[in-house]
């Protein structure tokens, strides 16, 4: 062990800033549909002690993503399902109070992939420092964080935005939608439509996002809305919803239009989307439907957050966050994220 190490082990030690127990949100069984708070466990136990290389973070912000939802089904996908009796895992970040790694120490903010916990014993190779400095630290789950870079990587590689472009975008009050909607402003789209539920969130859409029109799914005839949106078609659509959406967007998408396939929030759950697309329709459109991950691009992530940082100081991206409070709130904040209650990006801050 270094010198450095054992002095920042030593100096948290003196100051009493080591926990002996912290709680976790455990998988307590498996959802059949949508979830309920029985799937959920809170549990105290004891923190593990340091290895080599490791540190000990003090949870603040943990994020909640829709795509959590299919890691509680028991099926092969490309992230291992969570374990029933065990913590689950996401993005957070904290303040480092031990370390045993001469690359972080104590009193470093770290963002990293063990959420669900008020303290996290962490492989300091598998955290990331940020510098809370250049932005609040939530920031680094949001428009800073996987968030941001969805939104950026779908815009620039999956389904690149050209000047001059109409663009749509499904969810787009949701975390990934709101900063899609300015990242494609920014990059010289000429018209940006988002589609919501609700006049709300229509609203802020329109008043506080820069969409250029809102469409309100709830109100019916998405087809319909789409069209008097877009009437010459459009060129770009960013699916977070799949389904009904999906399918009236290849409608509506201009002959070589591209698409990027995020998520679709519509089938989750084990719901019925709406009507599946028309893939011959794509075909004689010559459409590009591509899907994407966002760990995909995290060779990217640093030029990513030098290029948004700048956007978020100066407004060019403005963010919304709905927040629930203490880590037995963050079963409430998943179900909530699954039924569209958050505006922007949902977070849990645990202190």
């Amino acid at each position: 062990m270094s010198n450095h190490t054992v002095t920042t082990a030593r100096l948290s030690e003196a100051a009493g800033d080591l926990p002996t127990t912290t709680r976790e949100i455990h998988l307590a069984a498996r959802p059949q549909g949508v979830p309920t708070a029985d799937n959920f466990a809170l549990v105290q136990r004891a923190v593990p002690e340091l290895g080599d290389g490791q540190i000990l973070v003090r949870n603040t912000w943990m994020s909640v993503d829709p795509y959590m939802r299919g890691r509680m089904n028991d099926q092969p996908s490309y992230i291992a399902p969570f374990e029933v009796g065990a913590a689950l895992e996401g993005s957070a970040v904290g303040t480092v109070i031990a370390s045993k790694s001469v690359s972080i120490p104590v009193g470093s903010v770290v963002s990293h992939f063990s959420g669900w916990r008020e303290h996290a014993v962490v492989d300091a190779a598998t955290a990331t420092p940020i510098d809370p400095d250049l932005a609040a630290p939530q920031h680094y789950l949001g428009a800073l964080g996987t968030t941001g870079l969805t939104a950026y990587a779908a815009l620039t590689d999956v389904a690149p935005v050209r000047p001059g472009e109409t663009v749509f975008i499904s969810a787009a009050a949701g975390a990934v939608g709101s900063v899609a909607g300015q990242i494609a402003k920014a990059l010289g789209a000429g018209r940006v439509i988002g589609s919501a539920g609700g006049p709300v969130k229509t609203e802020l859409l329109l008043n506080e996002f820069g969409f250029d029109a809102a469409i309100d799914y709830r109100a019916g005839d998405l087809a319909g809305q789409v069209a008097a949106a877009a009437p010459d078609g459009v060129d770009v659509y960013l699916d977070s919803v799949g389904g009904n959406h999906l399918r009236v967007a290849v409608e509506a998408m201009r002959p070589k239009g591209r698409i990027a396939m995020v998520g679709a929030i519509s089938g989750y759950n084990g719901a019925d989307g709406g009507p599946a697309p028309d893939l011959y329709l794509a075909a004689t459109k010559e459409l590009t439907l591509r899907g994407m991950l966002v760990n995909s691009y995290f060779p990217i992530f640093g030029d990513y957050i030098a290029k948004a940082a700048p956007w978020l100081a100066d407004g060019t991206i403005r963010t919304k966050e709905t927040v629930y409070e203490g880590l037995e709130q963050a079963p409430a904040a998943f179900l909530g994220v699954l039924s569209g209650a958050n505006t922007g990006k949902m977070l849990v801050r645990l202190g």
